[in-house]
């Protein structure tokens, strides 16, 4: 576990960091081939370190952190940008998890996205569309430790991808918390498991898909015990289940049920899985649930993958941007303008950074495009608007604290910035609100401004942004803006703004 991997070219890594176990996956992509290059599995328990006040225990932070610091180690010689870490469940619900993942970032050394529900599922089946391609209408099931993701689709398309707050580890410490296998403690959790998922029963009825298969986790750990005991050839069927659950009840408790193929980090947990698992297959009439070759791990590296061809190519276009033009369409809001926005802020910032990182960049475009979003609901503060439907929407692609980072800038886009103040902090995050303010005021008329009229200039914190005497005389309202601008700045004290005639 503490060797590091020779520098390869090519190579790419995930880290899964989910509820029950993290997974850490190294791999090289090629034209039509995927090649692992290696696989690490921890059962580290992390959703079973969630207090009754939703708070992680020091107890699992540590055991996370432990397990964070092995990973590290085995990701020495990769380059940082082609490593991706996400979170699911337990970290979407934890109150105290930006604590945790301060910890975790300095363990592991690289950041760490925390994914909605939605987006996990989107990855999960991205992940098993590569590994096991098929033109069939399908529906992929990932039950892990504290969600249950359900995706429905067709070829590399997810048509419909949702998850349910039920997992694993959640009902297992509910209904067997104390050890013992009963047959009502089976209905229980199956009655509850059930109460979670009614709502998908329609969506994802079997009308709708040829085939079912079971992504990772748990699907994964009843596959193997069916095939080794010979009940099946690793397909999981409502009597296989059945007949799980019949050795879980002969047991009578966790510590004395000892069945072939099943590994000791799943047995206190199982119960719970098969509990899931039937209650799919009776609800959904799934007669057959193949194990599938993809999981999340895998989906995150395609997706990485994506990101950085699209980070290199001219017209580069990844998840990400395909999100924001669903918004704009969905919200209905001014392409022209946010285009008008977005290519001067650029043009700005620029000036100001020219050798930033270009994810500030592609960052500051995004928050462009959508920053009049909120138009929608109201044009009175419609940053407000904007800057919550930003952050609690759901958006392909995005990281929850990604799409936080871009709401803020939103919010920041106009009023005064007390609202963002510890925000404008970051220095990185101060530059791009001055650009977007800037280009919003300068576009404020709604018609086309030439991006080379105006440069913004930075000396140390203070911004001078130079406009052509001819062009002020010109625009006298913009450059009444402009100037109302250098007040709010100067209250601020984030940076000072100078106008330049």
């Amino acid at each position: 576990m503490t060797d590091s991997l020779p520098p390869q070219p090519g190579v790419l890594a995930a880290i899964d960091m989910g509820s029950n176990s993290f997974r850490l996956e190294i791999a090289q992509l090629s034209p039509g081939r995927y090649k692992r290059i290696d696989y690490l599995k921890e059962t580290v328990r992390l959703g079973a370190g969630l207090d009754e006040e939703g708070l992680l225990t020091e107890d699992a932070m540590q055991r996370g952190l432990a397990c964070l610091q092995r990973f590290a180690q085995r990701l020495r010689g990769i380059e940082p940008e082609r490593i991706r870490a996400v979170a699911t469940q337990t970290l979407r619900e934890a109150r105290n998890r930006d604590a945790f993942l301060a910890r975790a970032r300095a363990a592991l050394g690289l950041p760490i996205e925390v994914i909605s529900g939605r987006e996990e599922a989107r990855l999960i089946y991205a992940g098993v569309a590569r590994l096991q391609p098929s033109d069939d209408w399908r529906l992929v099931i990932d039950i892990g430790g504290r969600s249950t993701e359900m995706i429905l689709g067709q070829g590399r398309t997810p048509l419909r991808a949702e998850s349910f707050q039920v997992g694993s580890v959640s009902l297992s410490m509910r209904y067997f918390g104390d050890g013992r296998f009963t047959e009502a403690a089976f209905r229980a959790a199956q009655v509850a498991a059930g109460a979670e998922l009614e709502e998908a029963l329609a969506p994802f009825a079997s009308r709708h898909w040829k085939e079912a298969l079971g992504s990772s986790g748990t699907a994964g750990a009843v596959s193997q015990l069916l095939q080794a005991s010979g009940i099946t050839d690793g397909v999981i069927t409502p009597d296989g289940l059945r007949w799980c659950m019949e050795q879980c009840l002969r047991a009578g408790r966790i510590d004395k049920l000892n069945m072939p193929g099943l590994k000791d980090d799943r047995r206190a947990v199982i119960a719970g899985g098969l509990s899931i698992l039937y209650t799919l297959a009776t609800h959904f009439d799934i007669a057959e649930l193949q194990p599938a070759k993809g999981a999340l791990r895998q989906g995150v590296i395609f997706d990485l993958d994506e990101r950085l061809s699209a980070a290199t190519a001219p017209q580069g276009h990844d998840a990400r941007d395909a999100s924001v033009d669903e918004l704009q369409q969905r919200f209905e809001v001014d392409v022209p303008q946010a285009r008008r926005v977005a290519d001067l802020a650029l043009a700005l910032h620029a000036g100001v950074a020219p050798s930033a990182d270009p994810a500030l960049a592609r960052e500051l475009r995004w928050a462009a495009a959508l920053h009049e979003m909120g138009m929608m609901v109201s044009h009175h503060d419609h940053h407000r608007h904007s800057a919550y439907l930003l952050g609690h929407v759901d958006a392909a692609g995005f990281s929850q604290s990604q799409q936080r980072r871009l709401a803020d800038l939103v919010l920041a886009q106009r009023g005064g910035l007390r609202k963002v103040e510890a925000q404008l902090a970051q220095d990185s995050f101060a530059w791009q609100a001055l650009c977007l303010r800037l280009a919003i005021i300068v576009c404020h008329a709604r018609t086309g401004v030439d991006t080379d009229t105006l440069s913004l200039q930075r000396q140390g914190t203070q911004a001078v942004l130079v406009v052509p005497s001819a062009w002020a005389e010109a625009h006298p309202r913009t450059l009444f803006l402009l100037n109302e601008e250098v007040s709010v700045w100067d209250r601020s004290g984030a940076l000072r703004l100078q106008v330049q005639t």
